[in-house]
């Protein structure tokens, strides 16, 4: 089975079977687009903000250092029946908080694939945030420019990624490279006004975190809990 440009999810560990019937579960996705609003990362520039897009929930990764975390720290394997102090759901039931979607905002403000609808807004690439946090996602659309990026001022992240980041004693470092640490999406553009107000009618949380600059790498101001206000670089690789 060819999947051109497309990706594929495996449960892996998280589906054995039953017995000796061992499987998986696998998912799949294609797209297409028109090759006149691909974006290549060429087209980002000095100086472009970028507009993270809110998410309070793990978006559906990272969870394989998640369950490691809870299952050594939480009760040994009943995390999933053990609440906060004051929350009203188990710690199982917020980490798999439903993920946020963006894209029905994020077709509105470049025009998604059909030519006949006018963007609203003009985007010089967008990232989604998901397994790698900031330094993979976002390092992999700013590999071709060359350029970098300094996140000055990322959205908090939840309080259950707090939760489990101290339960493990997981680093900064290790959290923003595998969680996506508040921003589920970030959208590069020279106009991020436009691009917040889009979000809002979407009910979106949306907010200017930082901008492109010439100098290679991410450098995040830290929102985690084990060096907040600290400023981490990743190498963009």
């Amino acid at each position: 089975v060819a999947i051109v440009n497309g990706e594929v999810a495996e449960l892996g560990n998280r589906v054995n079977g039953f017995g000796n019937f061992n499987y998986n579960w696998g998912a799949a996705i294609v797209w297409f687009a028109n090759k006149d609003r691909l974006f290549t990362g060429n087209e980002i520039k000095k100086g472009d903000a970028i507009v993270g897009l809110r998410e309070t929930g793990f978006r559906s990764n990272g969870l394989s250092l998640v369950r490691k975390i809870l299952q050594e720290n939480i009760l040994q394997s009943d995390w999933h029946n053990f609440y906060r102090d004051g929350g009203n759901k188990t710690v199982g039931e917020e980490v798999l908080t439903p993920s946020k979607i963006y894209s029905k905002a994020v077709v509105d403000m470049f025009g998604g694939w059909n030519m006949d609808r006018k963007p609203k807004v003009e985007v010089h690439g967008v990232a989604h945030i998901t397994g790698g946090g900031l330094p993979g996602k976002l390092g992999r659309i700013l590999k071709p420019s060359g350029l970098g990026a300094d996140i000055y001022n990322p959205f908090m992240p939840s309080d259950i990624m707090d939760f489990v980041q101290k339960s493990g004693n997981a680093s900064d470092e290790e959290a923003y490279k595998t969680w996506n640490m508040g921003q589920g999406m970030v959208v590069i553009t020279p106009d991020p006004e436009k691009v917040q107000e889009i979000a809002a009618k979407y009910r979106i949380g949306a907010g200017l975190i930082g901008n492109i600059v010439e100098n290679p790498g991410i450098r995040i101001t830290s929102k985690g809990i084990s060096s907040k206000g600290k400023e981490l670089y990743f190498k963009v690789e």
